[in-house]
């Protein structure tokens, strides 16, 4: 299957995300904040991304911006709690956009439809 990164701030998160992912068959890797997931990129090729757009301090849209530059052709989900953030012109560099809810079939959805399209 896919070898996925989930960049979140919150462990729960990451958790939650990690484990129903690899019950999906995905490799998971997590990161909690913006160095860690640069770290992440230069060490390794991922099928895909999921980010949040609150990282503690830090904005995941600077870091979305800087993976569309650097790993143009690995796709990126922008997962957040706020559903705002939708209409912010730099979050339409992400390929697809999902509320945070603790139903993660649209998030699961979104990460199958984006892999059938690479």
């Amino acid at each position: 299957m896919a070898h996925l990164l989930v960049v979140d701030d919150e462990g729960d998160i990451r958790h939650l995300f990690a484990a129903e992912l690899e019950d999906e068959g995905h490799t998971v890797v997590t990161c909690g904040n913006r160095s860690e997931a640069l770290e992440q990129l230069r060490r390794h090729s991922f099928d895909l991304i999921i980010l949040d757009i609150q990282l503690d301090q830090e904005s995941g849209l600077d870091l979305l911006q800087k993976i569309a530059r650097e790993k143009e052709n690995t796709p990126v989900i922008l997962c957040t709690a706020y559903s705002c953030y939708k209409d912010d012109f730099s979050s339409w560099l992400a390929d697809a956009y999902v509320v945070k809810s603790s139903n993660l079939d649209e998030l699961k959805n979104e990460v199958w439809r984006i892999l059938a399209r690479s």
